[in-house]
């Protein structure tokens, strides 16, 4: 494997030595304008962040919430396409050569760049993983052994709903680690019970090594924490695309404003691995 090929197994297995949890935000690349994008990155990692989803933007999101999906129709005003995706990755690779990045999103942009194009093309980018909610592990055919010869690793959904026969399947295609959806329903849905999450994940961690992370109503410190003492890692995203949206007139107030729930985020999460 080239040293590209595994930042995620690299951050995971500092994480693990040094006691603490994975804190992944996402945001959606291109909004509220391309120009930012890359700004934002750096924000995130400023305030703690370990690992970045960077969404591709496409006109049917159907897993995503309506937040999402107004980020996506944000950054498609600008034309915002995968081609430049990946280079607002290469542009973030020039000062951040460690964090790891994972593309999320949809298939039908890979399909149309061609599927060997994207893989040579992320992984000359810089990218370390790809989270496409619409190709399940049984559907990935010989993609999985191209994305693999690339460095790229395919990460995957978990939900409360999986049966355990599929969740044996996804836990063993999966690699980097597992993103386990705590809600039924969209992204940026209400409560969350931590305690539930717990419960499915340690039924879960008979399955698989790999890090199990949760994604789906994180919003603050809180609840933050509350997932942090029963996961490996926390994933937000609505929260930071949110308060993109309110400031998308004033995008240079807006890595401050992510830097600050991050960072609040990276406080309540370290907190806890130190009590």
């Amino acid at each position: 494997m080239n040293q590209h090929a595994n930042r995620i197994d690299r951050r995971f297995a500092a994480l693990k030595a040094a006691g603490r949890k994975a804190l992944i935000p996402y945001i959606t690349a291109g909004d509220p304008a391309p120009a930012h994008t890359v700004d934002f990155m750096h924000a995130c990692v400023e305030a703690g962040a370990d690992v970045i989803e960077l969404g591709v933007p496409f006109s049917d999101p159907m897993a995503d919430g309506p937040v999402i999906q107004k980020a996506c129709e944000r950054a498609l005003v600008h034309g915002t396409r995968l081609s430049h995706v990946l280079e607002m990755v290469a542009a973030f690779r020039e000062r951040d050569s460690e964090t790891p990045v994972v593309l999320m999103g949809y298939l039908n942009p890979i399909e149309r760049m061609g599927y060997a194009a994207f893989a040579r093309q992320a992984r000359d980018a810089g990218v370390d993983g790809v989270l496409a909610v619409d190709m399940p592990p049984e559907e990935m055919g010989e993609n999985a052994a191209l994305f693999a010869d690339h460095g790229l690793q395919s990460i995957f959904l978990l939900a409360p709903t999986t049966s355990e026969q599929r969740a044996t399947t996804i836990c063993h295609h999966g690699q980097g680690y597992l993103y386990y959806v705590s809600l039924k329903g969209v992204t940026g849905a209400a409560t969350l019970d931590a305690e539930a999450v717990g419960a499915q994940l340690a039924s879960l961690r008979a399955l698989t090594e790999l890090p199990l992370c949760v994604g789906f109503g994180i919003r603050d410190g809180a609840t933050a924490a509350a997932i942090g003492r029963v996961a490996d890692g926390v994933i937000v995203g609505s929260a930071l695309v949110g308060r993109i949206a309110e400031r998308a007139d004033s995008p240079e107030t807006i890595p401050q404003a992510l830097r600050e729930i991050l960072g609040e985020m990276r406080e309540a999460l370290d907190r806890d691995a130190r009590a």
